[in-house]
């Protein structure tokens, strides 16, 4: 099947589901508002669409390969109860027809963190349980677990909370291929985050919004690996992307992407410590931050999944982090995109990039000619279904 990478429209929110080659179906995160379940309401209806691109299993049900929630705000795991099924896979039922989660990814710390300082929702509250009895489960049965009950731990807890967990653990910087129990020939993922904590670090900046976990995927297209890089960061704020190039300016190519999901809905404070707000046009960029995200190659393509941005005081999204990456864009001759004014911000709808042989390019949805990226190459299009 075709790699493909769908960006739902969910406003100051994300949703993204990766398709692999090999065909795997990865959601990182999800913001499937009350209004989007309300055929009277003109919030997307982003769970049918979602729905539709999924696939049923032997028992006749709808699945997730794996599920990310990249950090417990609301934005990023809303309808999760509503929509997916929690629990015992046996108790599974046809009539409510939910999603089963055949594998949960999952970073304790993000949790931790975010604990010690905010106040979880109830599906942020549900994912945790969740991922609690997963890991529990595989204390009691080791590798005697099957779809609906696996989990891989992205990231060490701390006070060795993790240590008898080695088979199902993935340490930050660690490359991995595996997807619910299997290798994907057609992937790999490099965890980049949570970072831990440094001695002279400020535990607040480790909170929820710091603490989101952070992925590198390298994606094959048309046979061929890495036609695609995507770095998704969930809200990752400016202390951590300037540790990252702290970290990795000897290595920029696990930084380096074809798309780039902008942080935190395109806000100011990914890519600079002054408010925006307050400030203005006198706020400073931190450049070691914005360096980590601006390891783009050639044609690439930065999303942000957010409201259309406009002109004014809001962040996020903020006009001037919209021109920070656009001016990355610029510089490969690239393009920046807002999943909110796609293809219109009348009818916002899913943004959705195939990958192939030539690299990646946008399904345009009102056009029938599309920019390969990275070739810079004209081809004809069908219009996008998604």
């Amino acid at each position: 099947m075709t790699a493909t990478l769908l960006f739902f429209s969910v406003g100051n929110g994300d949703m993204t589901l990766i398709e692999t080659e090999s065909g795997h179906q990865i959601l990182i995160d999800l913001n499937i508002r009350a209004g989007a379940d309300d055929p009277d309401d003109d919030t997307p209806d982003v769970a049918s669409v979602l729905r539709e691109r999924l696939r049923r299993d032997a028992e006749g049900r709808l699945y997730v390969d794996a599920l990310l929630v990249s950090h417990p705000d609301k934005d990023h795991c809303t309808g999760l109860q509503q929509h997916f099924h929690l629990g015992l896979p046996s108790e599974w039922s046809e009539k409510g027809d939910k999603i089963i989660i055949r594998e949960i990814w999952s970073s304790p710390m993000v949790f931790r963190r975010a604990s010690r300082h905010h106040v979880l929702c109830d599906d942020a509250k549900a994912f945790n349980a969740e991922a609690r009895r997963r890991v529990k489960k595989f204390r009691e049965t080791a590798w005697l677990v099957g779809d609906g009950d696996r989990i891989l731990i992205l990231g060490e807890d701390e006070d060795g909370k993790t240590d008898d967990l080695e088979d199902i653990l993935i340490r930050v910087d660690q490359e991995f291929s595996c997807v619910n129990g299997q290798n994907d020939w057609s992937m790999s993922v490099r965890l980049l985050g949570p970072l831990p904590k440094t001695d002279d670090e400020d535990e607040e900046l480790l909170s929820k919004n710091n603490s989101s976990t952070i992925l590198w995927f390298s994606l094959a297209g048309g046979g061929i690996a890495d036609k695609c890089r995507f770095l998704t960061g969930g809200d990752a704020e400016v202390a951590v992307w300037e540790r990252l190039w702290q970290r990795h300016q000897w290595r920029t190519e696990w930084l380096s992407y074809d798309l780039l999901q902008a942080p935190h809905h395109c806000s100011w404070h990914s890519l600079s410590y002054d408010s925006w707000s307050d400030l203005g046009e006198d706020a400073k960029v931190c450049w070691e931050a914005r360096n980590a995200l601006s390891q783009a190659r050639s044609g690439a393509s930065i999303v942000a999944s957010s409201d259309p941005i406009k002109d004014d005081d809001n962040d996020p999204p903020c006009i001037r982090a919209k021109r920070e990456y656009v001016s990355i864009a610029d510089g490969v001759k690239g393009v920046f995109k807002c999943v909110g004014e796609y293809p219109s911000e009348q009818s916002p709808d899913v943004m959705e990039f195939e990958i192939g042989e030539n690299g990646t390019r946008l399904k345009t949805k009102l056009m029938t000619a599309t920019t390969v990226l990275g070739a810079g190459s004209i081809g004809r299009q069908p219009h996008s279904h998604g």
